[in-house]
């Protein structure tokens, strides 16, 4: 039979092509039940007028009269030419409907005479709009245009068959084959209108429809279905990088193996995969290689299950023999009607399909344990394909930035789709690109979200204005070259399979405004790497384990591309290990180990900040790369760094920086201060007289300044110590 046969009375609107044989059976058994249906109401409504029968309109004493009338009715099919005709047809598509040859797997359901009726109502509310006035006359209800449980029963040779429909344990039910016309509703119920679920009805109307514009079906797969290569080892362009490896290898055990047999009830494949991964090319992998097929649904499975379509596709999957892949990308459930993704799959329990899921581990937890499959893990790309990948995404672009793609491959540890789309955008320019360029299109595509848990830094401060000790200078700059050379020292020199491509991690001790977070600040200029700022008030959880849980998120996040990680007053995070008194002295312990593990595979840049020095477990000690101690500048120093605060907005002429260096030992950040308040003073001084079109800054707001700094500082100071200046000090405390 052709996809385009018209068969007569398989439904009301004509040119109505079903390919499929069994669903044309079903179709015709409802539009032929229908039809005589109306031939009786008909007859009623004709008697009601002569005064023979009670009147159509009135649902009670219709209820009342129904058995009375059974006898009628019967009678009615058998002598009425147009119901005889109609009961003949019935006859013989019943048995025509037995033999139809089919492939389905609804077969496998054994439905009843009455369950394959209710199923072909359904099927032709959603296929016929021509059928929504015929139910409203069969319902003697004009606003009623979708099949109920009690036209089923009406329109059945055995009424009580129908019984079995108003379970929701019914395989049609379960199996998602019928569903409420009324979103969140219960069809259970006699009065409820149901109806098929679209993409099930294209479905059951013909086998070979293609898949709607929001299901793509793996290319891979389809072309194995067809007698092609089923194993794509090639990259998205067709170039296998280094040979006739797989471009994504997967280990199939022992996901593999359990696919290989047919589902016999819901099977869901946790998939584990870094952002930006080609998560379709792995689940490629696993059904081309286990004889399957996969069609993905291109958006965030979350909506889907808002739109009530979780449990439809799932059973058009076991309709057409097919695995589905479902991605929750959004951060946050989304609960329709008091419903999640976990709790759409749970709906679909029954239906025996294998679902490819990645989604929050909420949502995972979610999940019946029965239903959970091994997890199938996504290999991160590594170094090597990272760089090829760039090579192939950039085109001829490559050529002008080919000593940066090593190093933007370490520094930006992409996936797949992410290298994909921002290679491709810089492929497109017509101007050649630069490292910058490159550096920036990447910056760009990182997405960093610490959740609350640190806040971006914006940096300040430039190299010139970090004044330190020469040993402190020397071992700042060590760093800085460090940082530049973990490429060559990794992958070209081979250290990064032992170390586990792992960063640097450094410590900043000293007291405070010695310039600690200054430095953290010109290295993020200098690498031109973005700083982050734990904030240690949301990380430490009083809760057991929820700071080691905040921890793993902020480093899984910065682990998207080189990072500045910036702990200050690490020595609350980072405190020595204890001896064991309870439980909580062992659940610290555990946190302090777990950071020790973690530092060590961050692959950015962690900066450690502290005035507490001997208050850190020495077991961090040891595994920092840096130890730099910053101590209170000397005089030299202190005459530097009144010089380099001073704001460039005001004259500072008259101000005595040798002396200011000189007799008070103040750090870099009480200087800052100092600075500051003697700005803010006189600009409100009604006496400020100007130089050259700029504010005069006078030595007495500086010296009063410095005094209160001392004062906060609760460090005594004296008249001598502001020598030929103590009478300008002391007229200000007068005044």
């Amino acid at each position: 039979m052709s996809a385009n046969a018209v068969i007569p009375e398989v439904a009301f609107s004509p040119d109505l092509g079903v390919a499929d044989p069994t669903a044309h059976a079903w179709l015709r058994q409802a539009t032929l039940r229908l039809r005589r249906e109306v031939a009786w109401r008909w007859h009623e409504r004709e008697a009601a007028s002569n005064g023979a029968h009670a009147a159509q309109d009135d649902p009670v004493a219709e209820g009342l009269d129904l058995t009375r009338h059974w006898t009628a009715k019967q009678a009615f099919f058998r002598s009425d030419v147009a119901a005889s005709y109609l009961s003949a047809r019935l006859a013989d598509g019943l048995s025509e409907g037995a033999a139809a040859p089919t492939g389905w797997r609804i077969r496998d359901l054994d439905l009843d005479e009455v369950a394959a009726l209710a199923l072909g109502l359904g099927l032709l509310a959603r296929v016929d709009a021509a059928a929504g006035p015929i139910f409203g006359a069969c319902l003697a209800d004009a606003r009623r245009t979708e099949p109920t449980l009690a036209l089923v029963q009406r329109l059945a040779d055995r009424p009580e068959q129908a019984l079995s429909l108003a379970d929701p344990g019914h395989p049609l039910w379960r199996f998602g084959l019928l569903q409420p016309a009324e979103r969140g509703g219960q069809a259970f119920t006699w009065d409820a209108a149901y109806g098929v679920p679209p993409l099930v009805a294209i479905r059951l109307l013909d086998p070979g429809a293609g898949w709607p514009a929001s299901l793509a079906l793996l290319s891979s797969v389809a072309e194995a279905s067809a007698g092609g290569s089923a194993l794509r080892t090639g990259s998205p362009e067709g170039d296998t990088p280094g040979g006739d490896a797989p471009w994504l290898p997967v280990e199939l055990d022992p996901v593999g193996d359990r696919l290989r047999v047919p589902a016999a009830a819901l099977r869901v494949v946790p998939v584990d995969a870094p952002r930006g991964a080609d998560v379709p090319g792995v689940v490629e992998r696993v059904a081309a290689a286990t004889g399957r097929r996969v069609v993905a649904f291109d958006a965030d499975a979350a909506e889907l299950a808002a739109a009530g379509g979780v449990h439809q596709l799932a059973t058009l999957g076991w309709l057409a023999d097919t695995d589905v892949l479902l991605e929750e990308r959004s951060d946050q459930p989304t609960a329709p009607h008091g419903g999640t993704l976990a709790d759409a799959l749970r709906a679909a329990q029954a239906v025996p399909v294998t679902v490819f899921l990645r989604a929050r581990r909420e949502t995972l937890a979610s999940l019946p344990r029965e239903v959970v499959q091994p997890t199938l893990a996504a290999p991160r790309l590594t170094f090597e394909e990272r760089a090829e990948r760039w090579r192939v995404a950039l085109g001829e672009q490559r050529a002008y930035v080919e000593d940066t793609i090593l190093e933007g491959a370490r520094r930006f540890r992409f996936e797949a789709a992410t290298i994909a789309a921002v290679g491709a955008g810089l492929a497109a320019r017509p101007e050649p690109i630069t490292r910058s360029d490159l550096f920036a299109a990447c910056r760009a595509a990182v997405s960093v979200d610490m959740n609350g848990l640190a806040q971006a830094v914006a940096p300040r401060f430039g190299p010139d204005e970090l004044i330190l000790p020469p040993q402190q200078r020397r071992q700042f700059d060590e760093i800085e070259r460090a940082m530049r050379s973990l490429t060559t020292v990794h992958f070209a020199w081979g250290t990064a399979r032992a170390w586990n491509e792992g960063g640097i991690s450094v410590l900043f001790a000293g007291p405070s405004g010695t310039g600690k977070t200054m430095a953290a600040e010109v290295l993020s200029v200098l690498l031109d790497i973005p700083m982050f700022r734990v904030n240690l008030a949301q990380v430490v959880d009083k809760y057991i384990g929820e700071t080691e849980k905040n921890l793993e998120r902020i480093f899984d996040a910065a682990d998207a591309s080189d990072t500045i990680l910036f702990f200050d007053e690490a020595d609350a995070l980072f405190g020595r290990r204890t001896e064991v008194r309870d439980a909580h002295d062992r659940y610290a312990n555990l946190e302090v180990a777990y950071l020790l593990e973690r530092m060590e595979r961050f692959k950015g840049l962690a900066i450690l900040a502290t005035n507490r020095r001997g208050d850190l477990d020495e077991a961090f000690l040891r595994r920092l790369r840096y130890i730099v101690e910053f101590p209170v500048p000397d005089a030299a120093e202190r005459r530097r760094i009144w010089t380099s605060v001073l704001p460039p907005g005001v004259d500072a002429g008259d101000l005595d920086v040798e002396f200011l260096g000189r007799q008070f030992q103040l750090t870099g950040g009480n200087i800052r201060s100092a600075v500051l308040n003697a700005c803010l003073q006189a600009a409100a001084d009604p006496d400020l007289h100007h130089r050259h079109g700029r504010p005069v800054l006078a030595m007495d707001h500086v010296l009063v300044a410095v005094k209160r700094e001392h004062e906060k500082l609760q460090r005594a100071v004296g008249p001598t110590q502001f020598g030929h200046y103590a009478d300008v000090v002391e007229d200000a405390r007068h005044a």
